[in-house]
């Protein structure tokens, strides 16, 4: 990968995935990215700057893993169901770290609303995702809610046992 702008971006995110947006800092992320600092300001004008072109990234990883997931399933039980080991086949590859974006979000102060657009943004579209796919404005929000709260509970608990307790909710809900 010989292109500097993603060298900087793809070690930010892994950094930023695995340590926390706070406690990565610029001069590790040049050291890591073996970049010189002036290319990463001609890239990066900041760190925020740096941080949004991560979410953005993510974003387009993220929903593409998980529509890749869920696109063969038909029927709502079964996409429900999908959507659930979604979170269980991501926990197990990146042992559970949970969602970058709400990683992210709780590190943010309230100036940082740029950033905080784009984390807003990310979760609009999982709303949305739902919505589309079950037709059912109510049911789509109680999925949502439950999913976010799966991911949130087996990143605290490194485990999927409430993913597991999640799916059988929604069996008992539908």
């Amino acid at each position: 990968m010989d292109n500097p702008r993603a060298r900087i971006l793809n070690t930010a995110s892994l950094l930023f995935h695995q340590q926390g947006y706070n406690s990565t800092g610029i001069n590790q992320i040049i050291d890591e990215a073996k970049v010189a600092k002036a290319s990463f300001y001609q890239y990066f004008r900041s760190k925020d700057e740096l941080c949004i072109a991560f979410l953005r990234f993510r974003h387009e990883y993220w929903f593409a893993e998980l529509q890749a997931y869920t696109q063969h399933i038909t029927g709502r039980e079964g996409f429900i169901e999908r959507v659930f080991d979604f979170i269980i086949h991501m926990n197990k590859k990146e042992n559970y770290r949970g969602c970058s974006f709400l990683n992210i979000l709780s590190e943010l102060s309230k100036d940082q609303e740029a950033i905080l657009a784009v984390i807003q943004s990310h979760k609009n579209d999982l709303r949305n995702f739902f919505e589309n796919r079950l037709e059912k404005s109510l049911l789509a929000t109680h999925i949502y809610l439950l999913f976010e709260s799966a991911i949130i509970e087996s990143q605290l608990f490194k485990s999927n046992e409430l993913v597991y307790k999640s799916k059988e909710i929604i069996n008992y809900i539908i």
